[in-house]
C-alpha cells in the first residue's frame, strides 16, 4: 500500500470515527430529555423531520428488513430479483451481495418473476423470512416463507405459500410481517390498499396459517378517498401494541407521497388508533415520517431492536440524485408514549 492511500485511509477512519461520535453525543442528549419535551418534537411540519443517518457504499433499496446476527453483521434483503442482500458490520457502510435465492421456486412463475417487501426474523434458533411474489398494481398475489440456519444468500430453503389473493379477493397477499407475542403466539401482517392491512394468526411449528384460527382480521385500512396503506410492521412497547404502516403513493420517484404513521392498541388484533383517538380502519395515523428535502417518499419500513435503541430502517427517493431509491435508517425514541424519529 503506498504512503497516500495509507492516509486516505486513516483519514476516512478518522471521519468515520468523529462521524460515529458526534451521533452517539446527539443521540445520548435526546435520551436525556424529559418525555413533554419529546412529545413537543414530534414534527408538526415537514421541516422538522430528521435526515436519515449517514449510511455508504450499496444503498439503493427498497423495502429494507434489516437483522443483527449474533457476529454482530448487520444483514439486510429487500425487494428485487431472488430478493437482494447487503451487508455492514457498522451500520454506516454497506456492501451489496447475492441475491437469497440463487434459483428462483418454481410455484413464483404463477404470481410474478421477482420477490417483494421481505421481512426477516429470527425464530428458535433459526433464520425465517416472509416475502412477497406478485406484480405491480394486482392483487394476484401470495406470501412465502423460507428458513436459513445462517441468514446468509444462497442458504435459504424455500417452503412454499403462506397465504394467497387473487384477482377478486378484497385484499392483497403482499408485505408481510412476522410478529411473535411474549406469551408464543404468532401473527403474520400483511396487505396494501384494497381494504387495506391484515393479520392471521400463525402457527409455529409450521411458520404457517394456524389451522385453529382462521379469522383474517382488518387492522388497518381507508375507507373514504385513497385506499394507499401498506406495508404493515408492528412492535410492542410500554405495553402496547404499535403498528407501523406506508401510507400514499409509493415507486413514482420524486413523485412519490409515500410517509410513514403509526397507530397502538391493547390488543394485538387492535383495534389500532392514532394519537387524536382515530382509528386506523378509518383513515387513522399519527406521522412518524413524511417527505422533507431532498428525501422523498419514506416507507416500505421495518423496526429493528439494536444495541443503542431501536431503528426505523427504509427506503426513501433521493430529491439530488434523479429520485433513486436508498436506504434510511434512524433511531425511535419512545419516552412520550409514541414513536419519534431523531
Amino acid at each position: 500500500m503506498s504512503r497516500t492511500s495509507s492516509t486516505s485511509s486513516s483519514t476516512r477512519t478518522r471521519t468515520r470515527s468523529t462521524r460515529i461520535r458526534r451521533t452517539r453525543a446527539r443521540r445520548a442528549a435526546l435520551l436525556a430529555l424529559p418525555a413533554a419535551v419529546l412529545l413537543a418534537l414530534v414534527p408538526g411540519t415537514a421541516s422538522a423531520y430528521p435526515n436519515p443517518g449517514t449510511v455508504t457504499g450499496s444503498t439503493v433499496v427498497h423495502d429494507p428488513t434489516m437483522i443483527r446476527t449474533s457476529s454482530g453483521q448487520y444483514l439486510l434483503y429487500a425487494t428485487g430479483g431472488g430478493l437482494g442482500n447487503k451487508t455492514s458490520s457498522d451500520r454506516i457502510a454497506f456492501s451489496a451481495g447475492a441475491d437469497a435465492f440463487g434459483t428462483k421456486p418454481s410455484w413464483w412463475s404463477g404470481y410474478a418473476t421477482e420477490a417483494w417487501a421481505p421481512d426477516i426474523s429470527y425464530q428458535g434458533g433459526k433464520y425465517l423470512m416472509y416475502y412477497a411474489v406478485s406484480t405491480f398494481g394486482s392483487n394476484k398475489s401470495a406470501i412465502g416463507l423460507a428458513g436459513s440456519t445462517t441468514g446468509l444468500p444462497g442458504s435459504w430453503s424455500d417452503y412454499g405459500t403462506v397465504y394467497t389473493s387473487t384477482t377478486s379477493s378484497d385484499y392483497n397477499a403482499i408485505d408481510p410481517n412476522l410478529f411473535v407475542d411474549g406469551d408464543g403466539k404468532w401473527w403474520l401482517s400483511f396487505g396494501s390498499w384494497w381494504t387495506g392491512l391484515k393479520m392471521i394468526q400463525i402457527n409455529p411449528s409450521t411458520g404457517k396459517q394456524l389451522s385453529t384460527n382462521t379469522t383474517r382480521y382488518s387492522i388497518a385500512s381507508r375507507p373514504t378517498g385513497t385506499k394507499a396503506v401498506e406495508a404493515p410492521y408492528i412492535v410492542k412497547r410500554n405495553g402496547y401494541y404499535y403498528l407501523f404502516a406506508s401510507y400514499d403513493t409509493c415507486c413514482a420517484g420524486t413523485s412519490s407521497t409515500y410517509k410513514v404513521k403509526v397507530g397502538r392498541a391493547t390488543g394485538v388484533t387492535g383495534p389500532y388508533y392514532d394519537k387524536n383517538g382515530v382509528a386506523l380502519t378509518n383513515n387513522g395515523g399519527t406521522p412518524v415520517l413524511e417527505s422533507h428535502g431532498r428525501y422523498i417518499g419514506p416507507g416500505g419500513q421495518s423496526i429493528m431492536a439494536d444495541s443503542d435503541g431501536d431503528l426505523i430502517v427504509y427506503h426513501y427517493y433521493d430529491g439530488q440524485d434523479n429520485g433513486t431509491p436508498k436506504l434510511g435508517i434512524n433511531l425511535l425514541n419512545w419516552s412520550s408514549g409514541w414513536p419519534v424519529a431523531y
